[in-house]
């Protein structure tokens, strides 16, 4: 059953959904080559916490930390350790938190060092396609609409889409419903209607499509080693507008000489 939100149930969402924003703001402020990916894990919930909130992630289904971070290859779910990040990687950094009792949800993949051209460019093929399906998450359309933007997009850029994992809803739990696939086909799905919140969240790959789960339990990559990207905001849709929850602008304004602009 879809739970559809009210105004004033929007802007708790919005509140932790732009917390969450400053958390990843956090962490772009000292990810660099040589930094240990626990550490940005301590950093992230350290700055939650001193904001009255919890972290959503730790925990949850016995997850043990409070960001989600994946390097390279690796497409979601990869867990924080003593593992160094190296110049010229990537690393997709998504975090939760849990406010007044709502959730807020965002990721953000970053290039550190000197990272491959091709491989910065399926990263703002990722974003774009995050924005793209935004647009067509509006009242009248359906689920399948934002699906087949961020495919077709992708697809027609040379890159593939993850099946196995998709966006979702958001509000008292972490993950509601509706899903929401980035593949499919338009006039498919669920209608969109006034106060639907949903996490939009493309997991893009430049190479084949197809990914494994690796022994920890968590950790998902891509079958073939080649990279993955991954951008999430928190949407509303509003009676005459659709609104982003989460904001990517104190990451962006960041100003880390090891970042690559996306």
């Amino acid at each position: 059953m879809i739970y559809y939100k009210s105004e004033e149930e929007i802007e708790l969402i919005k509140i932790s959904s732009l917390l969450v924003g400053k958390t990843l703001a956090e962490v772009a402020k000292i990810i660099k080559p040589g930094i240990k990916t626990i550490f940005l894990d301590t950093i992230a919930e350290e700055f939650i916490r001193d904001n009255n909130a919890i972290p959503a992630f730790k925990n949850y289904r016995s997850y043990p930390n409070t960001l989600c971070i994946s390097v390279n290859a690796e497409v979601v779910h990869g867990i924080p350790g003593d593992r160094e990040i190296k110049d010229g990687d990537i690393v997709s950094v998504d975090c939760g938190v849990m406010k007044s009792g709502y959730f807020g949800d965002s990721a953000f993949t970053f290039a550190v060092g000197v990272a491959d051209e091709k491989v910065v460019g399926l990263l703002r093929a990722t974003k774009k396609a995050l924005y793209l399906g935004i647009e067509k998450a509006r009242i009248g359309n359906r689920i399948g609409d934002i699906s087949a933007e961020i495919q077709s997009y992708c697809e027609s850029n040379g890159y593939s889409v993850v099946r196995e994992l998709v966006g979702h809803g958001v509000g008292k739990k972490l993950h509601e419903e509706p899903e929401v696939p980035n593949y499919g086909k338009r006039g498919r799905g669920i209608k969109i209607h006034e106060g639907l919140v949903i996490a939009i969240e493309p997991m893009i790959n430049m190479g084949r499509k197809e990914v494994i789960r690796l022994q920890d339990g968590w950790t998902i990559t891509t079958a073939d080693g080649m990279p993955s990207a991954h951008f999430e905001h928190t949407i509303a849709v509003k009676k005459d507008k659709t609104e982003i929850l989460s904001c990517f602008e104190e990451i962006e304004k960041t100003d880390n000489v090891y970042l690559t602009k996306i």
